[in-house]
């Protein structure tokens, strides 16, 4: 037993961890993790304080941010002349309004920023309060930005700071300069606050008694969702692998495997029937397995990448091998399960294991020098705090995990339901992808922070440092063809992020950009109004382009994205269809058991 198990175990004070460090004798290795436990447990009381945020990283950045901009004369001095025309600006405009009150506004909000399009604010003074809002929003942002010598990402940090900060005072979030909220006051007599405070106090119980969103009971996996018809024909610890029932007489004879990412349920690829795409697939006569991952909790801390590629990718495979021997399989990855799908595929190509037919990546990075707004969380400081607190409790919390996306969307995410909830006293409607994104998971001590730190920080993937059985997983050795997604509003996976598979394969690389983000973009099913998309295939033979020469040269379709990679899946399947395979295979072991989606979805 290790001295940090010791001390984890009795809510440890200064004095366990002397007596843990005598109960190990002199041993030099003993006091160096005893005093390494004592770091961690400090960090790890902090962090109810601070939302998980190191206070080291943010100290760093606003430091670096400050002292550079005390040493700016230059840029001080722009600041006081943006200041000055920004406020000649402001007041030339309600000059113009008293003498014509159509006066076109003398800016307009970011574009996503809907805050200020209703009627109502375009009337005075509300009017006046949204201009007054934006400029002062727009200056902060020259504030934080171009200060000369700040780190790259200490300037992102601070203008994110920034941005949430002034987020919070924007007129509205306040009932008295929010023209549409006093309009429904009005309307109402006042009882939109009333149903307001009741939404409030709702909310409020659910959190405190770790109930789910309000709404979320109406989407319950296998009655409203994950609804498609198959069976779980294999366990381990990690995940269940659900096949599939067939639809069709004839089937195609490679099937395909879905791998997503453990951060949240699967079943975001089969939600109603109308947008699953499981069932789409079904339906187009492939035979389907997706894997469902496991919950962890705190007896499964040490559980690293390699344990997920081996008892996630790797046992699918060889359970499929089973079931339908003789088949080479498409490997299809979503998000983080993307990139693990191209780990494995990256390692099975150096060990000559060719029983990939091809590999799609669904808004999956293998690049991780541009991973998007996520890295405003990420840095050497930021992840040995949340080391600290994993060891802790040896997961990283779904509240956490959630707080963080939830704080990248801040305006879309929280004020606006805020607004609505709260102040209108109306409930934001629940639909069955909100309802997907409140069902979280947590991921185990070992397995996140060797992904931040191996893949985030160290980049070691695309580099060819990414080892795997002592030898490099490098993507250049995949030679089977790339089907590649990227979203337009993706800020989880940047789509030139994604489209950098590009400059890492030898391989053919059809590669699409969608409309959407990364969840609404992915499930995008044939006949959902107002989708289009890109697609483009470079030979491995090809000139390499660009992201912004791609996106200049690919000509945009309306439309579904999926019907392009069902045919793609087809062209790349062997010509002549087959009886579809039986549910599961019980003389090699991989007999049929429950219906799916299972029991690990059901994990809280």
């Amino acid at each position: 037993m290790s001295t940090a198990s010791v001390i984890r175990a009795g809510n440890p004070s200064l004095s366990n961890i002397e007596t843990a460090i005598e109960a190990f004798g002199p041993d030099e290795g003993s006091e160096a993790e005893a005093f390494e436990a004592l770091t961690r447990m400090s960090e790890a009381m902090i962090a109810p304080l601070t939302g998980g945020l190191s206070p080291s990283a943010i100290s760093l950045a606003i430091y670096d941010w400050a002292i550079h901009l005390g040493m700016a004369p230059g840029k001080r001095l722009e600041l006081v002349q943006k200041a000055l025309r920004k406020s000649n600006r402001l007041l030339t405009h309600l000059a113009a309004t008293v003498a014509d009150p159509m006066t076109p506004p003398c800016i307009e909000p970011l574009p996503g920023d809907d805050r200020f399009t209703a009627e109502e604010w375009q009337h005075f003074p509300y009017n006046a309060m949204a201009q007054c809002f934006l400029l002062n929003q727009q200056w902060w942002h020259n504030v934080t930005r171009d200060v000369p010598g700040v780190t790259p990402h200490h300037e992102d940090v601070i203008s994110f700071a920034a941005r949430q900060i002034l987020d919070v005072f924007s007129p509205s979030n306040f009932p008295l300069t929010n023209p549409v909220v006093m309009k429904r006051a009005f309307e109402t007599g006042g009882m939109n606050f009333i149903e307001g405070f009741r939404n409030f106090i709702e909310d409020a119980n659910r959190e405190l008694t770790k109930q789910p969103v309000a709404g979320t009971e109406d989407f319950i996996p296998g009655e409203t969702v994950a609804t498609t018809p198959g069976r779980v024909v294999y366990r381990n610890r990690l995940i269940e692998l659900i096949q599939y029932s067939p639809v069709t007489e004839t089937v195609h004879a490679e099937p395909v495997l879905i791998v997503p990412a453990w951060i949240m349920k699967y079943y975001i690829l089969d939600l109603s029937p109308q947008n699953s795409l499981i069932r789409y697939l079904v339906a187009q006569g492939h035979t389907v397995f997706c894997i469902s991952w496991h919950n962890p909790t705190a007896i499964d801390r040490e559980l690293g990448m390699d344990d997920y590629r081996r008892l996630g990718v790797m046992a699918a495979l060889d359970a499929i091998n089973a079931i339908v021997p003789g088949s080479k399989v498409h490997a299809t990855g979503y998000c983080l399960g993307g990139t693990l799908v191209s780990i494995a595929a990256a390692a099975m190509a150096r060990a000559k294991d060719d029983r990939l037919a091809s590999v799609s990546l669904f808004a999956a990075q293998t690049d991780f020098s541009e991973p998007g707004e996520l890295a405003l969380f990420i840095d050497h400081s930021q992840l040995h705090f949340l080391e600290s607190v994993m060891w802790n409790r040896g997961y990283l919390s779904a509240d956490q995990m959630a707080g963080a996306f939830q704080l990248l969307r801040s305006n879309d995410l929280i004020w606006s339901r805020v607004v609505r909830d709260y102040m209108m006293g109306e409930r934001s409607p629940m639909i069955d992808l909100m309802a997907w994104n409140a069902d979280t998971t947590r991921m185990p001590f070992r397995m996140h922070a060797e992904y931040l730190q191996r893949l985030y920080l160290d980049n070691e993937l695309a580099a060819g440092r990414f080892m795997v059985d002592d030898h490099p997983a490098a993507l250049q050795n995949i030679r089977v063809p790339v089907f590649s997604v990227g979203t337009e509003r993706d800020h989880v996976a940047p789509w030139k992020s994604v489209y950098k598979i590009h400059y890492l394969t030898d391989t053919d690389v059809t590669f699409v950009l969608t409309s959407g983000g990364h969840n609404a973009g992915i499930v995008s099913e044939p006949g959902h109004p107002h989708r289009h998309y890109r697609i483009t295939t470079k030979l491995a033979v090809d000139p390499c382009l660009s992201a912004e020469e791609w996106a200049a040269d690919a000509p945009a379709q309306e439309g579904s994205w999926w019907t392009q990679w069902s045919a793609w899946l087809a062209e790349h399947s062997s010509p002549e269809k087959v009886i579809p395979p039986p549910m599961g295979s019980s003389e090699n072991g991989y007999g049929a058991k429950e219906a799916a989606p299972g029991t690990y979805v059901h994990q809280k």
